[in-house]
């Protein structure tokens, strides 16, 4: 079983719906639950947020965090999942943002910084990837942005991931 099949059918079991607010990943959890037969039952909606302005206008992220601290950081990802929760209704959600690269978004952070953050409303987790794939770096980072993202949603809605 796919992590996305394993995902759907832990959320169809516990009654819960979940929506994600994606940047590097350019709505790649979006389209790996959507694959899963049955998942509208469970999947609330996805935003593609790749700009700072839709970041901010749709899912409330602060101008202030984000020239602070910039769109790959961990107070980033925790305001887009808190917005795209508010937004969407959903009982957990999932955010991701980074530089997936293989050229860099002219900061000082390097290629495969990836933060993610999960949330049920009341709690809120976040990690941070430090990928240095060597090849196939772009599609290898969204992919474990995802992978990751996944099993987060797992593990926060009291999932198994064997």
């Amino acid at each position: 079983m796919t992590l996305e099949e394993k995902t759907v059918k832990i959320l169809k079991e516990k009654g819960l719906v979940m929506a994600c607010a994606e940047s590097c990943t350019g709505g790649l959890i979006a389209k790996r639950i959507t694959d899963v037969s049955g998942s509208s039952a469970v999947f609330n909606c996805g935003i593609v947020s790749y700009s700072n302005e839709i970041k901010s206008k749709v899912l409330g992220v602060s101008e202030k965090t984000l020239e602070t601290y910039g769109a790959v950081s961990e107070q980033t990802v925790r305001e887009m999942v808190s917005g795209v929760l508010a937004l969407s209704g959903a009982d957990v959600a999932v955010s991701v943002s980074g530089i997936a690269g293989p050229a860099s978004d002219n900061t000082s952070k390097p290629v495969g910084l990836i933060y993610l953050a999960v949330s049920d409303g009341k709690n809120t987790k976040v990690k941070c990837l430090n990928n240095s794939f060597k090849f196939d770096i772009r599609n290898r980072n969204r992919n474990r942005a995802c992978e990751e993202a996944l099993k987060m949603i797992i593990e926060t809605v009291g999932g198994n991931l064997e």
